[in-house]
C-alpha cells in the first residue's frame, strides 16, 4: 500500500474529530462560525511550529528554504481554507452532521477541476464520468428541508450554496498547499509538509484575529476562554492537518481527497453515535451515488 493512502486515512478521522469538536463550540459552545474556524488555527500554529522543529532536530535536517513563489499558492490556500471552514460551520448548524460533511466532500469532485486548471494535473474520460455521477449524488443531498419541491429549489437553497462553496474553497486550498510544498527548497516529505502547515497556520492566525478583532470585538476572548475544546480543536486540526499536507506532497489533490471520502464513514459514525441523528433513505442513496463517483475517480485517475 502507498504511504499516502494510510496518511490519508488518519488525515480523514483527525478532521472528523475536529469538525464534531468545532459543532460543539458553534452551537452550544456560544461561539460564532468564525470564531470556531480562529480556534483551529491559533491553537495549531504553535503546535505545527514545534513539530517542523522537533521533526528537523529529530532527523538530523536542515529546515527547508521558503522561496518567493512560495507564499503565493501557500496564502490562497490559506485564505481559501478559512472560507471553506466558516462555510463547513455554518452548514453543519443547518442538516445533519453526515449530510453535512457530505455536501462538504464535492471538494473531491472540484479538487479534480481546480488541480486541472491550476496545476496541469488532469483527468481522463473514465474520471469525467466520476465526476458527473458525483454530481448527482450532490442533487440528491441537496433536498429543502420540508418537502422535495420543484427541481431547482434543490440546487438554489443555503445548504447547496454553503456546501458548493465549501468544497470549491476546499479545493483550491489542496492544491494552493501541494504547489507551496512541492516549492521549498529542500527537505524531505514530512518535513516540507510541516513547514508549510507552520507557515500557513501562522498566517491564517494573524488573518483571522484580525478579521474577528475588526467584526466580531469579544470573539477572540471567548475563543481563549472556551481554551478546553478550543485546544482540543487545535490539537485534532495540527494532527490532521499535518497528515492532509504530506499526502498532498506525496500524491496529487484529486486522489488524496478521493480517499478521504472515508471521512463519510467516520461522519455516519458520529451523526449517529454521539448526535443521534437520523439519516433518511434519500440522505443514504446520495451518499451512496457519491462514494461511487469516489470510487470512479479512484480507478480512473
Amino acid at each position: 500500500m502507498d504511504a499516502w493512502i494510510p496518511v490519508t486515512i488518519a488525515a480523514a478521522l483527525a478532521q472528523t474529530l475536529r469538525f464534531m469538536l468545532q459543532r460543539s463550540l458553534a452551537g452550544g459552545g456560544g461561539l460564532s462560525a468564525a470564531g470556531a474556524t480562529f480556534a483551529r488555527f491559533v491553537y495549531a500554529a504553535p503546535l505545527a511550529v514545534l513539530a517542523a522543529f522537533g521533526w528537523a532536530r529529530f532527523s538530523g535536517q536542515a529546515l527547508p528554504g521558503v522561496p518567493a513563489g512560495f507564499w503565493p499558492w501557500a496564502l490562497a490556500g490559506g485564505i481559501s481554507q478559512i472560507l471553506a471552514t466558516i462555510c463547513t460551520v455554518l452548514l453543519l448548524g443547518r442538516r445533519n452532521f453526515a449530510v453535512g460533511i457530505t455536501f462538504k466532500k464535492t471538494e473531491v469532485i472540484l479538487s479534480v477541476l481546480a488541480g486541472w486548471l491550476l496545476l496541469g494535473e488532469g483527468v481522463g474520460p473514465g474520471a469525467f464520468a466520476a465526476i458527473c455521477v458525483g454530481l448527482g449524488g450532490v442533487l440528491l443531498l441537496s433536498d429543502v428541508p420540508g418537502g422535495a419541491g420543484p427541481w431547482h429549489r434543490r440546487i438554489r437553497n443555503r445548504s447547496a450554496g454553503l456546501g458548493l462553496l465549501s468544497g470549491l474553497f476546499f479545493a483550491v486550498s489542496g492544491n494552493g498547499y501541494r504547489a507551496a510544498s512541492l516549492g521549498l527548497d529542500g527537505g524531505d516529505t514530512l518535513l516540507r509538509a510541516l513547514v508549510t502547515l507552520s507557515l500557513v497556520t501562522i498566517s491564517q492566525t494573524l488573518i483571522l484575529g484580525a478579521w474577528l478583532a475588526w467584526r466580531e470585538r469579544g470573539e477572540i476572548g471567548r475563543v481563549l476562554r472556551r481554551w478546553r475544546v478550543a485546544g482540543l480543536v487545535g490539537v485534532t486540526s495540527m494532527i490532521g492537518s499535518a497528515c492532509w499536507f504530506t499526502a498532498f506532497t506525496l500524491q496529487t489533490v484529486g486522489l488524496v481527497n478521493a480517499v478521504g471520502q472515508v471521512e463519510l464513514i467516520f461522519s455516519l459514525a458520529v451523526s449517529a453515535l454521539v448526535f443521534r441523528e437520523s439519516i433518511t433513505w434519500r440522505e443514504l442513496a446520495g451518499v451512496a451515488v457519491l462514494g461511487a463517483s469516489i470510487l470512479g475517480l479512484i480507478a480512473f485517475v
